[in-house]
């Protein structure tokens, strides 16, 4: 039992030396150890798992959408454009590898180790399954575009519900949570009405209660609001016509 408990220890260390030394893909493998043993994982455990995979997969999705646009600028004749597409394609199947790692420890581990009555790991999870399946969207085409959407669109829903039923409006995973599916609708969905409306229900729902929290908690939750808020004034200029923001990034966590 010792020796089981040592390990997990020094796995999660592994993982914040890895983070600090900015070696993600390491930091990942460690806490691909620390998910895969018996039980819940801690709020800490949790956070180092989700910061290791969005290190790891965001440069990658940064680099898929620059090649994207390299691909459809006029001045790239027909052989660089196969050249592009042949590296983008190279990237995609990184992408769908990591995607697919992180779904199965959520599915199989992640999730069923959750205790019942504790809404914050299952919601948590949810996030971060709606988020990967968004991601594998993206990049997708077809059919496998459509259930990638189907499997993200899941997710977010299930965590809503639970997070609307047992998670005040003020917390940070709930508000995380409305920020990225409301994301997920404007971007995979194209439904700027459905995200607007998750939008302005999440803020308005929380923000009078800012004032009940103390001062980490809200840290936490008016960054998120100010994310929300950022956002929602985007899709209104979008919607609009105001060309200055088309080519705009929007805010997730």
């Amino acid at each position: 039992m010792a020796a089981s408990t040592f390990d997990r220890e020094l796995a999660v260390y592994d993982a914040k030396l890895a983070e600090h030394a900015k070696r993600y893909d390491d930091m990942v493998e460690a806490m691909k150890k620390v998910a895969k043993t018996v039980g819940e994982l801690t709020a800490d455990e949790r956070n180092l798992l989700s910061v290791g995979y969005k290190k790891v997969i965001e440069p990658r999705i940064a680099c898929c959408r620059k090649l994207s646009s390299i691909a459809l600028e006029p001045s790239v004749d027909a052989a660089s454009t196969n050249q592009v597409i042949e590296y983008w394609e190279k990237v995609e199947t990184e992408i769908t590898d990591i995607c697919a790692d992180i779904l199965s420890i959520i599915d199989e581990h992640l999730i069923p180790s959750c205790k019942p009555g504790d809404p914050i790991s299952t919601v948590f999870y949810l996030k971060m399954k709606g988020d990967y399946f968004k991601y594998l969207a993206e990049f997708r085409t077809g059919m496998d575009r459509s259930e990638a959407s189907d499997e993200s669109l899941k997710a977010y829903e299930d965590g809503m519900k639970i997070g609307r039923e047992q998670l005040p409006p003020t917390h940070p995973i709930r508000l995380g949570l409305a920020l990225n599916y409301s994301v997920f609708c404007y971007e995979i969905s194209f439904s700027p009405e459905r995200a607007m409306e998750i939008t302005e229900e999440a803020y308005d729902e929380a923000y009078p209660g800012l004032g009940r929290l103390n001062e980490e908690e809200y840290k936490d939750s008016n960054k998120i609001l100010q994310l929300l808020k950022d956002n929602y004034t985007l899709w209104n200029a979008e919607i609009s016509g105001d060309e200055s923001c088309f080519d705009s990034i929007l805010a997730t966590i």
